[in-house]
């Protein structure tokens, strides 16, 4: 039986005996199921492999596949994400951190010229290169110990985002197949991310940089191809330079957030139906909401709605967008956008 399984057939057998219903029954029927379980898994991996072979992927490449088990721990992660459990004081201060701003602002200066240079080639403001790094990878140092095809199988396999983990897991295979990485390498973060800058395989696949020239898209080792390819990323999806990306607020007055909800509307990013609908910087300041940074006046705003046990207010607009979509989370962005803040407040000419 995989290990796996094992581990789902201790805890519920653990949770029976708890409840105080000692059923042989039950127990055995926990057995059956998680060996029908086992086999169903190891049924559709196998349908996995014959889909990725009709899409061109190597039979060498896809036999990586064989006798992968799923792992209850990426599932596990999966159903409580820090952007979802955390209040925004919680996991702003869990990640930018003075220690992270210091090495951030050291980082900035010693490679500014190399960062400049690739920020004007891709038109992004340099210091969100360093930010985004230090929040994906603390700078590199972290990249994950997860196998990237066992964790999107896992994930492939889940209902919840069955079809979006499917199509990364073949992106994965067509990575292994263009010798970007040796496969005992593949490796990441529990959902797949990997590298220096964490990028799903579908987003390599499309914003990865060879800036060195060598012949790879080397985002696990090459510095300044980690930078070249977030900055692709950001100029690809909308990035412009100068435009800030908002601020903390202070609010004197209180404010009706029912009266200032954004109008529903389709997007791909739940993060943004948790902003109120956007107003000139003028009419924030007639609400009695001051923003804590210079905001362009021209430009519209709009502000997080708080959630509970946030005590803290965001006006947002600029880059926002872009950040959020390397992550949709409002958090997440947020983190960087106050990262980039003090890494430039932190900065000599």
């Amino acid at each position: 039986m995989p290990k796996v399984w094992r581990y789902f057939l201790v805890r519920s057998v653990f949770a029976i005996t708890r409840q105080r219903v000692p059923d042989f029954f039950a127990i055995l029927l926990l057995l059956v199921s998680t060996s029908a379980c086992a086999d169903e898994f190891s049924e559709w991996l196998k349908d996995i492999q014959r889909q990725a072979l009709d899409l061109g992927v190597s039979e060498s490449t896809v036999a990586l596949l064989s006798n992968l088990e799923p792992d209850a721990r990426v599932i596990g992660f999966d159903r409580r994400q820090p952007e979802f459990v955390q209040s925004f004081d919680e996991y702003l201060t869990a990640r930018v951190t003075d220690s992270r701003i210091r090495t951030a602002q050291a980082l900035f200066g010693e490679h500014r010229q190399l960062l400049q240079q690739i920020g004007d080639r891709y038109g992004v403001d340099p210091q969100y290169l360093i930010a985004f790094w230090g929040l994906e990878s603390s700078f590199g140092r972290y990249q994950g110990s997860y196998s990237v095809l066992r964790s999107l199988a896992t994930l492939a396999h889940d209902p919840r985002r069955s079809a979006f983990f499917t199509d990364e897991l073949f992106d994965a295979l067509r990575i292994l197949d263009e010798g970007h990485i040796p496969p005992d390498e593949f490796v990441g973060g529990w959902a797949g991310a990997m590298g220096q800058n964490q990028f799903l395989p579908s987003s390599f696949r499309r914003y990865a940089q060879d800036f060195d020239g060598d012949g790879r898209k080397n985002i696990w080792s090459s510095e300044v191809d980690v930078w070249a390819s977030i900055a692709n990323y950001l100029s690809v999806n909308g990035w412009r330079p100068g435009a800030g990306w908002g601020s903390r607020a202070d609010v004197s007055a209180p404010l009706d957030l029912l009266a200032l909800a954004r109008e529903p509307r389709e997007t791909t990013c739940r993060a943004v139906t948790q902003h109120t609908t956007t107003l000139s910087f003028e009419k924030w300041q007639e609400l009695g909401v001051t923003p804590r940074s210079t905001l362009d006046p021209v430009q519209q705003w709009a502000m997080i709605v708080p959630g509970d046990g946030d005590t803290q207010h965001y006006l947002v607009g600029g880059n926002f967008r872009t950040i959020l979509h390397y992550n949709c989370a409002n958090k997440y962005a947020v983190s960087v956008g106050l990262l980039a803040d003090a890494i430039l407040a932190g900065s000599s000419p």
